[in-house]
């Protein structure tokens, strides 16, 4: 501001720049030469001319009222301002009284305040505090309109001070309005809260005080924000209170101590470094700020909440040396060397050193920097460098915005309104004026990138990642977007949700001090999975269902090949995401040495099972360590077989070798609480397994079916209890049931399906070993041989009562009785009734369509019967029952490999071509093809010749006439 305080207006301003070319100049200059404006008008013509013609919005108040830019040009700029303060201080009445007159002044100021700008005659310090004072004013008179139209309703009593219309409501001014910083075409962040105790008084009886100081908040932004014909004074942010997104506007005091207590962030901290008492009940509000001190200013810090502090800064993207930046586009709050920077810069540092420091507790930048230098932490050099930057920023900014009144903080990308901002600022040539900002901007950047140098970044090479405020950083949505992310709004926001401590992870400090760290290594793993909203949607199923997370997030910030590998998994497999969901414990295993073993090579996983069993307490106990036992080898089978470390077929033999392991481990268990419980049995039992169990081909999707075969002698009965044998083997098979399938703390195993047992449900639950064989004999269809040809003893409790088992089985299935003709027709009938009844359910369902599993096991099965009646070898092997039908076997072999996938990724019904291009490039490669369209095009060939083979071994059922 320059020592002519009391000169009027037009005696001291001067030309910004050039004139441009401007149609309707020399309209507007008649025009208001017609109103009459006096000598004043003449003498600031020269420097009004290059104003008008560069901003519409200026040009514009200037028409539409004449008469007070005559007013403002022959005062001084200190005068009126008084005026229009003074003038709105004054106002009285209600909201429709004051709508226009708040407008018209809003109109006075702006265009005396960017006259006085552009003019050179205020300097920076002096616009902003004559735009937050009016603010100021402007926020009183709405409040004051508020309150009296709630008197005139009954709600609120008469009160005496017209500053403090009703009692115990205040409003916080934060930001740049707190710091008396405001820019030109600002929005206004005000923090609304009450004082329950000193509201109380100010009621009407019977009045509920939540919902009245909620609307009398939603009718002040209104007043302020509403568009009418004069247009508007403010827009109003009420979003800088605790939790926007579940609070309401107003928050009671009690309240927001405690939140601020317990889960306030940094940056909010960071915020309340600017906030100051201006609206409403001003001492409570100054009460309010004080007892958020030891909040705010912190006096001792350790290296974690350092640390923590230091993201605000960390989290912006700071340019390599030589990578340009471009003037085109910039935006000058929020890009890269723009003055949230610098703000950050100063801010940080106070966070940190203020809590012991109360010097450097001062709200706006520029002396926040100079008290930093004067403490001896930040460098004269780069204090004022910072300081100049932080001035030509703000400047540019303002123009940037006088331009149409518009809250935007970029550099236009357009030629003609940039060089509208050149003008503004004094510069005739857009080239140097754009070289001259990419330079600042750079030189920020730079600066910027000094402080903390040697901590870790929290942004990413695809630029910054920043996920504080209460809305979503316009630059971290870019980065975002050149991530791949197609919804960043989406992703931002459930990050800032989980910064805010809305779910069980991030809920303690230490939780949101690890995830700030953990968040840019997420984005870019995610990002490398080719398909990053899909994975960060999975990923958000697994990490919203954590219990706790400061020991997952550590886990994972310290084992960075770990955390890629989980995230592939998250974006590939939402089976294996939701497993680790439930029980990320299971991470735990992958640490262990014997996580990445060769599957085939590993041999240990049955002592394992059959010691952690054995050293259980009790039958439940023994049921929770084969589970936790279970779980940790189901999830490494599963990563190694999705990685492709381990390949498919051994992964069939994998989760077999476990399914087995677990069968032996639980019945042995369940054999010995039966006898507990009812008594010994004389006898022997033996468990059988079918289906996928019993040929060695299971998923991660199988279930398991069973039968539990017994053998007592006559009239024996257990001690103690005297059951009969049927009784006690059935409850033996009841509980061996409940100890596979149940859901205990530790999870479930399987489900089990014991309706493959002779007569089906209506038999006895377990069969005696005669009436197996008899049932065989004499009742069973060509489904039930099918079925035994895959038979195979498990466990028993007797070694040499399951050989005997076994060769029953054996003799069972030679025995069936059918000519091979009469197995084909059996056979064909009864894949036609399939495909009848369940028809396949599109290309990707393996099982079902012709060609698939389903044609190729019922090939197999009617061979090894076949093969079986004649004497020849019994084997339990698809692919060694299909040792004469290759084309079968290819067609199996690939699709079996495919449904290993499918069993390890998906719950549902499979899309491969909505899923990443890794998953997608695993699927291939476990068919032998480089990419999905070779790889459904592999699958039709060997489909097309396996339904050929189908059909010759096996040919249609003729139909009577």
């Amino acid at each position: 501001m320059t020592a002519r305080t009391g000169e009027a207006l037009a005696d001291r301003i001067g030309p910004c720049g050039p004139t441009l070319a401007a149609p309707g100049l020399e309209t507007l200059k008649t025009q208001l030469d017609e109103a009459g404006l006096g000598p004043s008008f003449d003498t600031a013509w020269p420097a009004l001319a290059p104003v008008f013609a560069a901003s519409p919005y200026l040009a514009s108040l200037a028409r539409r009222r004449p008469e007070a830019l005559g007013e403002i040009l022959g005062a001084s700029p200190e005068a009126a301002l008084a005026e229009i303060l003074m003038r709105t201080e004054a106002l009285t009445g209600g909201a429709e009284d004051m709508k226009r007159p708040l407008r018209q002044a809003k109109a006075d100021l702006h265009l005396m305040t960017a006259l006085a700008d552009l003019g050179g005659v205020w300097d920076l310090e002096a616009v902003t505090g004559a735009l937050s004072r009016f603010a100021d004013a402007t926020c009183r008179a709405a409040l004051r309109a508020v309150a009296h139209d709630l008197r005139e309703r009954g709600r609120l009593v008469s009160t005496p001070d017209p500053d403090n219309p009703i009692p115990g409501l205040f409003g916080l001014a934060m930001g740049k309005h707190g710091a008396l910083e405001l820019n030109y075409s600002s929005d206004i962040d005000v923090s609304l809260f009450y004082d329950p105790e000193r509201l109380a008084g100010a009621l009407a009886e019977g009045v509920e005080m939540q919902r009245t100081v909620d609307r009398a908040a939603q009718a002040f932004a209104a007043l302020l924000t509403e568009r009418t014909g004069d247009g508007y004074v403010f827009r109003v942010d009420l979003r800088l209170r605790p939790d926007p997104s579940s609070t309401p506007p107003v928050v009671a005091v009690p309240m927001a101590l405690d939140y601020y207590e317990g889960v306030g962030q940094n940056w909010e901290r960071a915020a309340f470094i600017k906030a100051r008492a201006m609206l409403g009940d001003r001492a409570a509000g100054r009460e309010f700020l004080e007892a958020l001190v030891p909040f705010v200013w912190r006096r001792s810090l350790d290296y974690q909440a350092i640390l923590d502090v230091q993201s605000i800064k960390r989290q912006i993207h700071v340019h390599k040396t030589g990578e340009g930046l471009e003037a085109a586009g910039a935006n000058l709050k929020l890009g890269r060397g723009g003055i949230r920077e610098i703000e950050f810069y100063a801010q940080t540092q106070q966070l940190i050193l203020g809590g012991r420091d109360p010097a450097l507790r001062l709200p706006a930048t520029l002396p926040a920097l100079a008290a930093l230098t004067r403490a001896g932490h930040v460098p004269e050099a780069t204090r004022a460098a910072l300081s100049a930057a932080y001035i030509r920023l703000r400047g540019l900014e303002h123009r940037v915005q006088m331009l149409a009144d518009e809250q935007t903080h970029a550099l236009p990308v357009d030629d003609a309104r940039r060089r509208a901002v050149a003008a503004l600022s004094g510069e005739a040539d857009l080239a140097a004026f754009d070289a001259s900002v990419a330079a600042l901007l750079a030189e920020v950047n730079h600066l910027y990138g000094d402080l903390f140098e040697g901590e870790e970044s929290l942004s990413s090479d695809y630029g910054s990642l920043v996920f504080t405020g209460v809305e979503n950083d316009p630059e971290t949505l870019a980065t975002l977007e050149r991530m791949g992310f197609a919804e960043p709004a989406t992703v931002s926001d459930m990050i800032r949700s989980w910064h805010h401590g809305r779910i069980p992870a991030t809920r303690t400090a230490r939780g949101r001090e690890l995830f700030t760290r953990l968040a840019p290594r997420l984005l870019e793993a995610l990002a490398a999975t080719g398909a990053p909203d899909q994975a960060f949607r999975r990923f958000a199923v697994f990490f919203s269902g954590l219990s706790a997370g400061v020991q997952i997030q550590a886990l994972f910030l310290n084992q960075p090949a770990l955390f890629d590998l989980v995230v592939r998994v998250m974006a590939w497999a939402p089976r294996l995401a939701r497993a680790l969901g439930r029980d990320p414990a299971a991470l735990d295993s992958m640490l262990d040495a014997r996580f990445q073993i060769p599957l085939d090579d590993d041999t240990g996983v049955v002592d394992q099972m059959w010691a952690e069993a054995a050293a259980a307490g009790d039958f439940e106990a023994a049921m929770d360590a084969v589970r936790r036992l279970h779980r940790d080898q189901r999830f490494r089978i599963g990563l190694q077989t999705l990685t492709g470390q381990a390949d498919v077929e051994a992964a069939g033999r994998a989760y077999t070798v476990l399914a087995d392991a677990s069968i032996q481990a639980l019945a042995h268990a369940a054999l010995t609480e039966v006898t507990r419980q009812s008594g010994r049995m004389e006898g022997s039992v033996a468990v059988v397994a079918l289906g996928k169990a019993g040929s060695r081909e299971m998923t991660a999707a199988s279930d398991l079916d069973l039968i539990t075969v017994h053998e007592a002698p006559p009239e024996a009965l257990s001690e103690g209890r005297g059951l009969p044998p049927e009784t006690w083997y059935a409850r033996f098979t009841q509980r061996l049931i409940a100890a596979l399938s149940a859901h205990t703390s530790q999870g479930g195993l399987y489900e089990v399906d014991m309706r493959l047992r002779p007569s089906g449900s209506k038999g006895p639950l377990s069969v005696k070993l005669a009436r197996l064989t008899d049932y065989y004999a004499g009742e069973a269809d060509t489904w039930e041989f099918m079925a035994l040809s895959r038979a195979r003893v498990v466990w028993a409790s007797d070694p040499a009562f399951g050989a005997r088992v076994a060769v029953v089985l054996e003799d069972v299935v030679r025995a069936h009785g059918r000519t091979p003709e009469a197995l084909a027709h059996d056979v064909r009938a009864m894949r036609d009734r399939m495909m009848r009844d369940l028809p396949p359910g599109g290309f990707w369902d393996l099982k079902r369509v012709a060609g698939g599993l389903v044609d190729a096991e019922f090939v197999a099965q009617y061979r090894q019967l076949v093969r079986a009646a004649t004497g020849g070898g019994v084997t339990v092997s698809t692919l060694e029952a299909l040792a004469d039908d290759p084309d079968l076997a290819r067609a199996w072999r690939t699709q079996q490999g495919l449904a290993q996938i499918f069993a390890c990724a998906f719950n549902e019904k499979p899309v491969p071509e909505e899923e990443p291009a890794g998953l997608q490039a695993r699927l291939a490669e476990v068919g032998g093809q480089t990419d999905l369209a070779g790889l459904k095009d592999h699958l039709a060939a060997l489909r097309e010749r396996a339904r050929l083979r189908f059909e010759a071994v096996l040919p249609p059922v003729a139909t009577e006439s």
